[in-house]
């Protein structure tokens, strides 16, 4: 990653300083207090803040990764998950993106809902106005599922307005292209779940709406999206056709929209697997198709067992990013980790933190490749889950494994009992597919540590929801001292619009 020197200079004096105040305080402070790594340790951290340099400029890129799902409680379990998985204790560990200069809390209810879905929370992410659950991209004025009450309340998104500007753009994500959160940068739709045509309703067909992977290919804003990759291949392919992992399409207008892809774009190409993603050349390669399963690409977890082959979200990163960093104008890419969330509805604590891992990878892709002095980078969640860090685990237990309270100094022998005398695990959930009608299982003797465990839960319920609290953002890059405090979610959009010269209106 590419540094300021004038940032690292002034960052190198703030902390002799701040370690000469420490050696003034010593006269004040007890000597085993001002050697203490913990007290070193936090003065050079707010030494550091002090002499943070705002960046002003203007993002000439635009990069926005989104964990679905990812809340705070998320976030703390993944960044010891990784610190335990690189052999530590975990709990001093710190995913890529929470290294970034500067952050702030976003508020998640839609224009409707307390506790959202992944539909307005990206709506409001990508164009700057909050909407009523269920609808992509187009104002509350609409109605969901009405396909004629839409038209004429659609909202202009972040990346319609790069393409405005000459700049490239591109969407990645390991759910399907066409879900909510991709969907939503490019698509304008009163209904999520039109991912294909014969998802369309009698009426959205006779008042002329597109499904959405139409949207991507036929309706492509500017000169089309230069990137896009992620799942969803069935939503693209003709229902007569059988594709590559023996998967039927479900369209039945008869369209091959992978095949309309190459012919709609200049020195365009498609892939479906690991290896023709592998032997894509970015230099002559200007418009990059990529769906690497019918559906959902697989859980970071169970990648490497898949029969074709499909890259990791880093991987697709950094391709997106060689794609785009071609266009002199500079460029928007939207990355969202989209298999965190599904992870969590499904009571599969271990899946989803190996997803949310994988986006930390993205982020630290990402850094690798650009200069922060063009380049803002944001990382956020739509929304959280009902997911809990709960009892008093010893430094280093296991995050997925029992609790195991601190015995002088060490980890007990025996897991902590709950009051019906059963051990619990720290991690859990409110609700979801793990809570049990009467009596709690008991869990000696069982490996909760399997990534086929169901972490339990107090009521029961198919699949597990999202959750009202606020979620984090993180930033850096011009425009990211702009994140502080508490905001509502839409924000981000402005954050986004202010720093890197979109376009938009700006207040």
């Amino acid at each position: 990653m590419k540094k300021i020197p004038q940032v690292m200079s002034a960052l190198g004096a703030a902390v002799a300083t701040a370690l000469v105040a420490m050696a003034a305080d010593a006269a004040v402070l007890p000597t085993t207090q001002t050697d203490s790594s913990w007290y070193q340790d936090g003065a050079a951290a707010v030494a550091a803040k002090v002499a943070q340099a705002r960046n002003t400029g203007t993002a000439k890129n635009i990069i926005f990764f989104v964990g679905d799902g990812m809340g705070v409680s998320t976030l703390t379990a993944a960044r010891i998950y990784q610190g335990q998985q690189a052999g530590n204790s975990g709990e001093e560990n710190r995913l890529s993106f929470e290294t970034f200069p500067y952050s702030a809390l976003s508020k998640t209810y839609s224009v409707n809902q307390q506790t959202p879905d992944s539909a307005p929370t990206m709506t409001a992410m990508i164009t700057g106005v909050k909407t009523e659950d269920g609808m992509l991209s187009v104002s509350a004025d609409s109605i969901r599922g009405n396909c004629l009450s839409s038209q004429g309340n659609e909202l202009k998104t972040a990346l319609e307005l790069a393409e405005d500007r000459g700049k490239s753009t591109g969407i990645v994500s390991t759910a399907r292209i066409t879900h909510a959160t991709p969907a939503a940068t490019y698509a304008h739709t009163p209904e999520r779940d039109w991912e294909a045509d014969s998802n369309l309703t009698a009426e959205a067909v006779a008042n002329g709406c597109h499904d959405i992977a139409y949207q991507l290919v036929m309706d492509a804003p500017g000169d089309g999206l230069e990137v896009a990759l992620g799942g969803g291949r069935s939503y693209f392919l003709p229902n007569t056709v059988t594709d590559g992992e023996g998967a039927k399409g479900r369209r039945k207008d008869g369209n091959d929209l992978t095949a309309k892809w190459s012919e709609q774009f200049t020195n365009a190409a498609y892939v479906w697997n690991q290896a023709q993603f592998d032997a894509i050349d970015v230099t002559k390669t200007d418009h990059l198709l990529g769906l690497f399963e019918a559906s959902h690409m697989q859980y970071e977890a169970d990648r490497a067992d898949d029969t074709a082959g499909e890259p990791s979200l880093a991987e697709m990163t950094s391709k997106a990013i060689d794609m785009l960093a071609k266009n002199d104008k500079g460029y928007f890419l939207m990355v969202e980790g989209g298999r965190i969330d599904h992870a969590h509805h499904a009571g599969n604590a271990a899946r989803a933190l190996a997803d949310t891992v994988a986006l930390s990878d993205a982020v630290q892709a990402a850094l690798g490749k650009v200069d922060l002095e063009d380049t803002l980078i944001i990382v956020s969640a739509d929304h959280s889950h009902t997911f809990t860090i709960a009892g008093y685990p010893a430094r280093g237990n296991p995050i997925l494994g029992l609790v195991h309270e601190p015995n002088d100094e060490a980890i007990a022998v025996n897991a902590a009992t709950a009051d019906d005398g059963l051990p619990y695990t720290t991690l859990g959930y409110a609700n979801g597919p793990g809570a049990k009608q009467g009596a709690r299982s008991d869990l000696s003797g069982i490996d909760t540590t399997d990534v086929d465990f169901l972490q339990q839960a107090q009521v029961p319920m198919g699949s597990e929801t999202h959750a009202a609290e606020d979620v984090a953002i993180y930033a850096t890059g011009p425009g990211a001292y702009l994140f502080q405090g508490n905001v509502e979610q839409n924000v981000i959009f402005h954050v986004m619009n202010q720093a890197g010269a979109l376009g938009g209106s700006k207040y």
